[in-house]
Formats: structure tokens, C-alpha cells, sequence
């Protein structure tokens, strides 16, 4: 006898065949069966006119204050949601400064647009490391599986104090520290690391996040932690202008991934592709397709040797007339998705200059 029978489902099995209906018998936690199933069952439901997928893992939430007191994950769970992943964007809650509470809800007010009422009523900080945040969360039971990463702000108001507010730069000390601190939390179970220098993200004092201008060498030193462990992701949130080289084909998400003329070599190895992208035709069919989004006004913010002078300002970019080879989806003001012209054409000037991948990684 099964456990459980969903019957008359249409089930999308996430190996990529088409949709099917069928049964699914499940034992011991297990599905045993599926098929047109005669056995009988504890329970049974019935899922006729439903779809039966599997659970969808969200690789980008912002649970890390609500997981500290909702065990339900309310309300990703309702979506069919079984695994999140949070501490993205670079912003969190641990590890944490002593007497910087209210500024790490402040930060995640802004960034976030989470209320900071509800996170100052429901967030207890009883932690102090990340490994004993993590500790918390297990201390209370929850209905999804989590995975969460450690926060470049917090990671440098820990260190760094009132001079990580102020933006100023990370000595080797620092770095040291932080470092030291990042690999303490991937062997207390940490999933990866993620920074956030985009411009649409602010405290809600309209500040600039405390790592928002990270050097390069910050960045790398910091990526040292994964040295000889065998896990970890690295999560980098920016406008396309993190610093000269870092944004390469190689990247889960990079300025020309939107554009029809791109999609048609993605399939291609990275080499291949950099090598269709310098043929002239192909080549100059994206610098058009770069176009079709301007960019505008000079940033009045300058952070000097990281990044460029130009930068899509959200809610300003107005569409040209249609172009075939431009991204076909909406531009939505807040949200800069959209590679602007002078990132594509310096993108472009820089794999005709020198070999893929020859520019600096974090």
C-alpha cells in the first residue's frame, strides 16, 4: 500500500518532456511509482484539471529577517516553493556589529522595501556570528528547505565599523578580518557570499550601501575564503559596471544575454562565442541592437579606478523606434536589466582587444 496517490494529475516531470497525465504513487517519502496506478493508498488525492511539478527551488529571496520568526516561509510556500535561497543583494543580518541593529534594518528597508517596523518588531538579534545566526534559524522548526549566504554589508560594519558606513576603503587588515570571518561562516554552513554595488539599491536614509564601493582587490581578497573548500558560490549584483573585464561571457549574467543576435551562439562554447562575436557583421549587428537603449546623463557620484563615467539611470531610458535585434521585454523604471549601448560597445571593443577571460576576476 502507498503512503500517498495523486491521481489524474498533469505532471511536468523537470527533465524537459512535454507534460503528461499520470498518476504518482509516494512511500516512505519516496516516489515509488508513476503511471496508471492501481494500488491503493493511505491517502489519496485527487488532481485532475492540476498540475504536479516539482518543488521550485527560488534562488533569490529576502527572507533573512522573516525566517528568524515565521516558520512558513509565507508566502513563497503557497507557489509551490520548496527550497529558498536568501542573502542576496549583499544585504542581511549577520554577522553582526554590536549596536548596529538598527542600521542593518534600515539598510534592508531600503534595499528591500521590507518594511523596517516588521523587521524591528520580528527580528530578535540573538546571534553574533553568522555560524550562530545560522543556529538560530535551526532553532525553530520550518516548513521549506533554506539555504543563505553570507552579506558583504554586515561582514564589513562588522570589521570595519562606522568607516565601512562611510564607504571608505578596506585595508589588508580588514580584508584579513572579513576573510577570516566569511570562511568561519562557509564551515558553519554558509552557502555562498554576495555583494551588491547597483545604484537602485539604498538605505532608507537614500545612503549608499556600506560596500557599494568595494575595490577589486577587497573583492578578491575575499574570494581567498573559498580557497580549499569545496563549496560556495560567489553572487555579484551591479549595473554592468563593476570594474574593466569582470562582466565576461563566462558570467551567469552579462550585458549581452538579452539581445536575439546573442541567443542564436549562446549554445556555443565561450571561445566560439567570442570568436562569432569579432566577425564584423555579427559584431556590428549587436553594437545596433546596443543602441536601441541610450544611455543618459553622467553619474554625478563618481567612484574613481571602479567604475565607468556613464551609467543607465533607471526610469530615464526611453525605447527608439523598434529594432528587431533588441531585447524583447518591457523596460521597467527601478529595474536596470537593460544593457545600455556604451556597456555593449565597450564590451565588444574589449573582446576585440584581447583574449576571453585575460581580465580581472573576483
Amino acid at each position: 500500500m502507498l503512503d500517498l496517490l495523486i491521481r489524474g494529475g498533469t505532471l511536468v516531470d523537470g527533465t524537459g518532456a512535454p507534460p503528461y497525465c499520470a498518476d504518482l504513487g509516494v512511500q516512505d517519502g519516496r516516489i515509488v511509482e508513476i503511471g496508471a496506478i492501481t494500488q491503493t493508498a493511505r491517502e489519496t488525492v485527487d488532481a485532475s484539471g492540476a498540475w504536479v511539478t516539482p518543488g521550485f527551488v527560488d534562488i533569490h529571496t529576502h527572507y533573512d529577517g522573516q525566517a528568524t520568526w515565521d516558520a512558513t516561509f509565507s508566502p513563497s510556500i503557497h507557489y509551490g516553493v520548496t527550497t529558498v535561497v536568501m542573502g542576496n543583494c549583499g544585504v542581511g543580518f549577520a554577522p553582526l556589529q554590536p549596536g548596529s541593529e538598527d542600521r542593518l534594518i534600515k539598510l534592508m528597508e531600503g534595499v528591500e522595501d521590507i518594511p523596517g517596523a516588521a523587521l524591528k518588531e520580528g527580528v530578535r538579534f540573538a546571534w553574533d556570528s553568522f555560524g550562530e545566526y545560522l543556529n538560530a534559524l535551526d532553532a525553530m522548526p520550518h516548513s521549506l528547505d533554506y539555504l543563505a549566504m553570507v552579506t558583504h554589508d554586515p561582514l564589513r560594519m562588522r570589521v570595519m565599523g562606522a568607516r565601512a558606513e562611510a564607504r571608505e576603503a578596506a585595508t589588508a587588515g580588514d580584508i584579513a578580518a572579513m576573510c577570516e570571518l566569511l570562511g568561519a561562516a562557509l564551515d558553519a554552513g554558509a552557502a555562498g557570499f554576495s555583494t551588491g554595488r547597483s545604484d537602485n539599491h539604498r538605505t532608507a536614509e537614500a545612503l549608499d550601501t556600506p560596500a557599494s564601493i568595494a575595490s577589486a582587490t577587497e573583492l578578491c581578497g575575499l574570494a581567498q575564503a573559498f580557497a580549499g573548500r569545496q563549496h560556495g558560490v560567489v553572487q555579484v549584483v551591479s549595473d554592468f559596471d563593476l570594474m574593466q573585464g569582470i562582466n565576461g561571457l563566462d558570467a551567469s549574467f552579462h550585458p549581452f544575454m538579452g539581445f536575439p543576435g546573442y541567443k542564436e551562439i549562446a549554445s556555443l562554447s565561450i571561445a566560439e562565442q567570442a570568436a562569432a562575436m569579432r566577425v564584423p557583421a555579427p559584431k556590428a549587428r549587436l553594437q545596433r541592437a546596443g543602441g536601441a537603449v541610450r544611455p543618459l546623463q553622467r553619474r554625478r557620484r563618481q567612484r574613481p579606478g571602479v567604475l565607468s563615467d556613464l551609467q543607465l539611470q533607471p526610469g530615464l531610458a526611453r525605447r527608439r523606434a523598434p529594432d528587431a535585434d533588441a531585447p524583447a521585454r518591457p523596460f521597467w523604471p527601478g529595474r536596470c536589466w537593460c544593457p545600455c549601448g556604451h556597456h555593449l560597445r565597450r564590451q565588444l571593443q574589449h573582446l576585440h582587444a584581447q583574449p576571453l577571460g585575460t581580465g580581472p576576476r573576483p
